[in-house]
């Protein structure tokens, strides 16, 4: 039984359509496959975009997202139930801040995410030095709720997962065989001009951006 879905794809195969021919493009494209211009150009946009920019070593995370918390008087803050870094966001929160694990569904606890958590913290599965953004893959132990709902995100980047550009990344990782099924990009704290063009941060997301770049990981 023919469904719409394979109704409306049959009659594309039919058409036999080619895509049409690309240009160059008239802005250049950041190609350089330099580590360190990658990871200036990244910090760079990224605090052009009001994002507060980290740089440490993997064995430092602990004690400065622990002093970090303790300076910007965080109470509450929301985690996953797993991920590259939970051992270190552990430690980081013992006696430091009340933790929330997203281990319920969203419906049961939607209210106390909503206004009762002060930030979440996430990792990330890379970042594109060409548009300065993080790249985030959520999954059942970091839901992409972490990122998008409390006034504060904390990401934690590994310096060698850094690209060029978002093609690049695409080709190295080889997309094609396994497309995400959710990916963020991440280029700043949530910002609006839609209201008498007046730019706020804030209206439809984290008000404050806090990157992690972890530099020998």
């Amino acid at each position: 039984m023919s469904t719409a879905r394979t109704a409306i794809l049959d009659r594309l195969r039919r058409v036999n359509a080619r895509p049409l021919p690309v240009k160059n493009p008239d802005y250049p494209i950041w190609t350089s496959t330099d580590h360190e211009d990658m990871l200036a150009r990244l910090v760079e946009l990224l605090q052009q975009n009001h994002a507060e920019v980290m740089r440490l070593p993997k064995a430092g995370l602990s004690t400065a997202l622990k002093d970090w918390l303790i300076k910007a008087r965080v109470q509450r803050v929301a985690t996953g139930t797993g991920g590259e870094f939970f051992e270190e966001i552990t430690q980081a929160l013992q006696g430091t801040a009340e933790r929330v694990r997203f281990e319920r569904p969203l419906e049961e606890w939607k209210d106390e995410l909503f206004n009762q958590v002060d930030a979440g913290i996430t990792g990330c599965h890379g970042a594109i030095a060409a548009t300065g953004s993080l790249v985030l893959w959520p999954g059942p132990a970091e839901p992409r709720t972490l990122s998008l709902v409390p006034p504060c995100h904390i990401a934690i980047l590994k310096a060698s997962t850094l690209h060029a550009n978002l093609p690049a990344m695409m080709a190295s990782e080889s997309w094609s065989r396994g497309m995400p099924t959710n990916l963020l990009l991440v280029s700043g704290p949530s910002k609006t001009a839609d209201i008498q063009q007046t730019l706020a941060y804030g209206a439809h997301g984290p008000k404050e951006l806090l990157v992690l770049i972890l530099e020998d990981a």
